[in-house]
């Protein structure tokens, strides 16, 4: 059960399936949130091209809430988390912040991974301060002018 606290909220993520593909299409932003983030659908069809991609349902009990995808090739010790959204009526509650717990957690159960990377849109305030609070460390601008930001994950996994 969820209580408001982060820290005890009843969040999980879990694989897209055909069974919550249209579920996590239908998932929208705010207006003024648009153009941070590409749409799921576009996010679903790169990721059905892309063996690297892992595509996440961000689940609160059995309630859909947000989703999130992020690559960790097997040939690399960095993973880079480039989707994250959580939908619009379910903004303000926590759930953000412990859905990048959670992505965090099973990126570092895979054993191989030292850091993580995410970009973001430099105006996304929300988006700095949360991944300022999970640790990341802004690196500067990439060819899209998107802000890097890095997290070093502890020796030994999460």
């Amino acid at each position: 059960m969820t209580d408001g606290a982060p820290g005890n909220l009843d969040i999980r993520i879990a694989p897209v399936t055909k069974a919550n593909r249209t579920l996590v299409t239908a998932l929208r932003l705010a207006p003024e949130q648009m153009d941070f983030v590409a749409s799921n659908a576009d996010s679903l069809r790169e990721a059905g091209s892309d063996r690297d991609a892992r595509p996440r349902a961000v689940m609160v009990g059995d309630q859909l809430v947000g989703f999130l995808m992020y690559e960790a090739p097997r040939d690399d010790d960095e993973a880079r988390i480039y989707r994250f959204m959580i939908d619009r009526a379910w903004q303000g509650r926590g759930y953000g912040k412990a859905a990048l717990r959670a992505v965090l957690e099973e990126i570092g159960r895979l054993g191989h991974i030292r850091h993580v990377s995410i970009c973001y849109e430099p105006g996304n305030e929300a988006a700095r301060r949360l991944y300022r609070s999970a640790g990341f460390v802004e690196e500067g601008l990439d060819e899209d002018g998107e802000m890097i930001a890095d997290l070093v994950l502890p020796a030994g996994g999460r």
